[in-house]
């Protein structure tokens, strides 16, 4: 791990000489890549560096209590050299978890299905609180949101909705979200006061480019169609909808949320192209089976990951056993304290694959 840390540190000087040089700026592209190279590295550099100066305390202090006899001053430096052990010990930690192996996704924006499940017009209300729940996530964060598609019950809830969020590091933060939501709550329509479950599915995919995926419009057949639902005048009496199946998978995706044709079918092709690029993905994890046990669950839209409870006010996330009362706020967008838990979880996890692997 050392020598991989010390060949870092001449990697980020070298960038910062580059980054010196007069000319370096006239190649944007040049500059960009050295920037974000820069900005993944300095983390590293400055936990490294302080590392070894917290190792150079350390054999400071042991050299000068070998030779000093005053009692209060040896108090002094046991005292140093207590703090400096403890803080080597958390920085090899974070060391560690720096070097992990970057998922290469992490920064890309999101395209998010949520779908309803079993439950009914429930189940459609609970998916537009779980969407609304991202959107105000999305918005803590100042990311973008754009509608994609969405399916209404007539209710206010939503039996399909697919939206995109653009923000830096998105997939990164919401990766975690995929599976199957549960929600316990007495329904409205409920006259006896029973508790009922519903559920709604949520798939987090990774916004493909072509670069990740090339997709083939031979395989793809186009339909328009006239909107409808909510969108104003225009995009209720123009063929402005767009259904596109992609032949070999059978997969259908209707887009009819912009006025214009064009933007519908790109969007459809945004789609369509993170879905393909996340069965890819799948196919590459189940491949890489012993990788893929050492992580906390990704992508299975059937595993069942979480349970918003009503009568209690209580969320709880069924993979790392991490319980929340205080369901309003996670509804409301507050998902740090969860998504923050599972990010360290999946990171033990692979230290822990990683130390048996050794």
């Amino acid at each position: 791990m050392f020598d991989k840390l010390e060949d870092l540190i001449v990697r980020f000087d070298e960038i910062l000489n580059e980054l010196g040089e007069p000319g370096v700026t006239g190649n944007p592209e040049r500059f960009q890549k050295l920037m974000k190279e820069q900005s993944e590295l300095q983390p590293i550099v400055d936990a490294y560096k302080e590392y070894k100066k917290n190792k150079e305390t350390v054999s400071d202090s042991l050299a000068m209590l070998d030779e000093e006899k005053d009692e209060e001053m040896r108090e002094m430096l046991k005292e140093e050299l207590s703090d400096a052990r403890r803080r080597i010990e958390e920085l090899e930690r974070k060391l560690k978890i720096l070097l992990l192996p970057k998922d290469p996704n992490d920064e890309k924006n999101v395209i998010v299905e949520i779908r309803a499940g079993a439950g009914g017009d429930e189940a459609a209300l609970f998916a537009s609180e779980i969407c609304r729940m991202y959107v105000k996530y999305a918005e803590s964060l100042r990311w973008k949101t754009d509608m994609m598609s969405l399916n209404e019950n007539g209710l206010g809830g939503f039996k399909e909705a697919t939206f995109m969020i653009q923000g830096s590091g998105a997939y990164s933060r919401l990766k975690y979200e995929s599976g199957v939501h549960r929600v316990q709550r007495v329904p409205e329509t409920e006259s006896g006061g029973r508790i009922h479950t519903s559920t709604c599915t949520v798939a987090i995919m990774p916004e493909a480019e072509e670069i990740d995926f090339h997709l083939d419009l031979n395989d793809c057949k186009f339909d328009v169609f006239r909107a409808s639902g909510n969108g104003g005048q225009c995009v209720n009496t123009t063929d402005s909808a767009v259904r596109l199946t992609h032949i070999p998978t059978g997969i259908v995706i209707s887009c009819q949320d912009e006025k214009s044709q064009l933007k519908n079918k790109d969007k459809a092709l945004k789609v369509l192209r993170s879905r393909l690029y996340e069965m890819e993905l799948a196919k590459q994890h189940d491949a890489e089976a012993e990788a893929r046990r050492s992580q906390i669950g990704t992508g299975d839209r059937s595993e069942k990951i979480r349970t918003y409870n009503f009568p209690q006010g209580r969320v709880t996330d069924h993979r790392i056993k991490l319980t929340l009362h205080r369901l309003d706020g996670v509804l409301n967008g507050d998902l740090n304290e969860i998504i923050d838990s599972l990010i360290a979880a999946d990171q033990a996890a692979k230290l822990s694959h990683l130390q048996e692997m050794q």
